[in-house]
């Protein structure tokens, strides 16, 4: 019997994206996933490695699909075994942190578990702060099996790890921690969406067709709050716009970098040119490298008739935004730092140099510096990018934006369902303040924009409702989650460092801050709350003292030993 060919694919349709797990992460991407129902079709599918792949070759001969979601040891299996793009979901630092904060509440015999890779920042952190956790690696189902059994044996009670891991943790009559996040799996989700966005523009006959996909969509304006750092914030972009050289932005997930860099752009003397992104960790090393670079006819099975014009092509005379610049591929940093130096690019399989007129903008959550110590970043790449340098603030150094910011984000909701804000959504939201601001907003603007979706969808069932503190821990139990653990009472700017201040009771390293061309946010206070009179306020509990001020608290303790720490 004939198959039928694979349904064309029209530039307008939602991406079609599969998640592909067999363990407790099942749960976790049907969960998220409803969340991206305007953006993109998901698909969860319960199967795992090569039943996982003999399956989905077989919809692809009739099913369109534009990339597969999975983790672990599965994803890795997957990705190279498909034709399509397979986003690999990785737990950030911050998922490890808390999941061994977790895992130390069992016991303090714990270890963690990863596929192929130790996590070398672990083994720094074990030599500083003298944490006891066991770390292993595992390649098969067998070689899991293995290595728990012998964890076992040294009593180790609490094991961390992805959902294989945990589940033969469990069955091994051990505690099981599973790592994942939310944030992480929506990040993965947000990434698979990105590659949607470049194959869409690769199947558009020739990316001039494709302008309004190389524009940037966001002014100034968008980044929204009128916070001291905010303007600062702002101030930098009007200034970085006028210079043709190369910008570095640096920020946790969700403050906006990306907007930021789309601002840099539509204030610069390009605005009139394409704006292209990329995200750098989203595409396996072999797509990237021809989406960057374009490619030959015949460089590889495939390979488009006349070959392919790569994204600096696509940006020539504009803007080439290259996001999570640290999940870069060593080896393509190595051509990317070509290009910086000489202006022209090669495509995979060519000999021809193209010249090229483009500015970068690149962004990463990550501390690149330490990249470069552990070899995993170029220095010299890192100078070239870093230029000018802007980190945006955590949504927690500005905690007075918060309520205006959530006022906007909830309108924004209700009107995309079609309904009015409350006639009292100010006053209401006020109410609000201290709850919202006593949170860490890990996700940052992403995380509260997320949480009035969903506050606008819960109210449009109960229009006579009114937004009290009640209400808001009803739909958002995490705000009151987070104050009660011990171990995660604040987000700091280092969880590496907060962990070891929870879990050893050590007092904080009193570490001299250094200045550079980045921009430094701390938020400050009235003169008349001087330090002394806010430990005496909250009764010289310093956690408090440091949320008031919207600090961490090894910050906290610098200046509490400042002769002169009257001054905040």
């Amino acid at each position: 019997m004939s198959r039928r060919p694979p349904i064309p694919r029209d530039p307008q349709d939602k991406p079609i994206i599969w998640t592909v797990s067999i363990s407790r992460l099942f749960d976790l991407f049907r969960d998220i996933m409803v969340e991206y129902d305007a953006s993109a079709d998901i698909e969860p599918i319960h199967l795992g490695f090569e039943e996982a792949a003999q399956v989905l070759r077989e919809r692809l001969q009739t099913e369109r699909c534009d990339a597969v979601i999975a983790a672990g040891s599965n994803g890795a299996y997957l990705k190279n075994r498909l034709p399509i793009p397979v986003v690999i979901a990785k737990a950030s630092g911050f998922d490890v942190m808390q999941a061994l904060a977790r895992a130390r509440k069992v016991s303090r015999q714990i270890a963690i578990v990863t596929y192929q890779e130790t996590m070398p920042e672990l083994a720094e952190f074990k030599a500083t702060f003298g944490f006891q956790v066991e770390q292993r690696t595992y390649v098969t189902e067998e070689d899991a099996k293995s290595q728990i059994s012998e964890l076992k044996a040294m009593g180790i009670q609490a094991i961390v790890g992805a959902g294989l891991i945990t589940d033969l943790a469990e069955e091994a009559g051990l505690t099981g921690i599973f790592m994942y996040s939310a944030g992480s799996i929506r990040q993965a989700f947000d990434d698979a969406i990105e590659i949607s966005r470049l194959t869409r523009l690769e199947a558009n006959k020739g990316r001039q067709q494709a302008v309004g996909e190389l524009r940037a969509r966001h002014s100034i304006n968008d980044l929204r709050g009128d916070s001291s750092v905010m303007q600062e914030a702002r101030q930098a972009i009007m200034l970085y716009a006028r210079s043709p050289a190369t910008v570095l932005i640096q920020g946790e997930t969700g403050t906006g970098k990306e907007l930021a860099a789309q601002a840099i752009h539509k204030e610069s003397a390009r605005a009139r040119q394409h704006f292209v992104a990329v995200n750098c960790g989203a595409i396996a090393e072999s797509l990237l490298e021809s989406e960057l670079f374009g490619y030959e006819e015949g460089a590889f099975t495939g390979s488009r008739r006349g070959g392919h014009a790569g994204l600096f092509e696509a940006a020539h005379r504009g803007t080439l935004f290259l996001d999570e610049i640290g999940e870069m591929p060593l080896s393509l940093q190595t051509r990317l730092l070509r290009v910086l130096e000489e202006r022209e690019v090669v495509r995979v399989g060519g000999i021809r140099p193209i010249p090229v007129d483009v500015r970068i903008i690149s962004a990463t959550h990550c501390d690149l510096e330490q990249r470069i110590h552990e070899g995993r970043f170029r220095a010299d790449l890192f100078y070239r990018l870093a230029v000018l340098r802007l980190r945006l603030p955590p949504l927690r150094a500005r905690t007075e934006d918060l309520v205006p910011l959530a006022q906007w984000s909830l309108k924004q909701a209700c009107a995309a369902i079609g309904n009015r804000p409350p006639p009292n959504l100010h006053a209401e939201i006020s109410r609000c303040a201290s709850l919202l601001q006593a949170y860490s907003w890990p996700g940052n603007v992403r995380e509260l924009r997320n949480l009035m979706e969903r506050l606008a969808l819960h109210l449009s069932a109960m229009p006579l409702q009114a937004i009290t503190p009640n209400f808001i821990l009803k739909l958002f139990p995490e705000l009151a989650q987070e104050n009660q653990s011990n171990s995660l009472d604040t987000f700091p700017v280092n969880p590496v460092k907060h962990l070891a201040e929870n879990i050893t009771s050590r007092p904080p390293n009193d570490t001299n801050s250094t200045t550079d061309t980045t921009i430094q946010f701390e938020k400050t206070t009235t003169s008349e709350e001087t330090l002394d009179f806010l430990m005496h306020k909250f009764k010289n509990k310093r956690d408090d003292v440091a949320k008031h001020l919207g600090i961490s608290r090894t910050t906290l303790w610098r200046k509490l030993r400042d002769p002169k720490r009257n001054k905040i």
